[in-house]
């Protein structure tokens, strides 16, 4: 088996968000993942489909696995059910808790349920700046800097982070 590391990106805007994503950290060690790093956490305003809702808390945490990644993704999966998160909600829906396979390695897959990397990875303020807080050279799998990939949003207004302090996670 390989082991590879994996950036899963958290976020939460229901009940406690920073109590959530500490649980839904604790969960993903539970199920086997060994939690390398963990961003501070980030408020960000809504994006995508959704915009009247309460912000959310987003953090990055590096894990190493050995789960290919459809088995990974069952992992995450599993965190958000256990936790409570409703299912068949309009996409962008406010949430508990939402566990999303970012990178895993250098690897590039893509099925029905998953692409890797994260479609919405070099796009996403609140993904990149915390995954540069934990990873500051990290490449994309093509070779791009996550570095250039946030200097490109830096400018964009709708894309704000604002931090928020560490999470309550030991």
């Amino acid at each position: 088996m390989t082991v590879r590391t994996a950036y899963l990106g958290l976020g939460s805007n229901v009940g406690d968000p920073p109590t959530n994503l500490a649980r839904a950290i604790e969960m993903l060690a539970e199920k086997g993942l060994i939690v390398r790093a963990v961003s501070e956490g980030y408020r960000t305003q809504p994006v995508g489909e959704i915009l009247d809702q309460p912000d959310f808390l987003n953090a990055v945490v590096a894990a190493e696995t050995e789960l290919e990644p459809e088995g990974l993704l069952d992992l995450c999966k599993s965190v958000e059910a256990e936790m409570g998160r409703e299912t068949g909600l309009p996409r962008h829906s406010p949430r508990i808790i939402d566990v999303d396979l970012l990178l895993l390695g250098d690897v590039v897959f893509e099925s029905d349920r998953l692409a890797l990397p994260h479609r919405e990875v070099a796009t996403r303020r609140f993904v990149l700046v915390p995954l540069l807080e934990i990873a500051p050279d990290l490449e994309l799998p093509d070779g791009s800097p996550v570095a250039d990939l946030l200097a490109v949003l830096e400018d964009d207004p709708d894309q704000a982070v604002t931090l928020s302090g560490r999470l309550p996670f030991d």
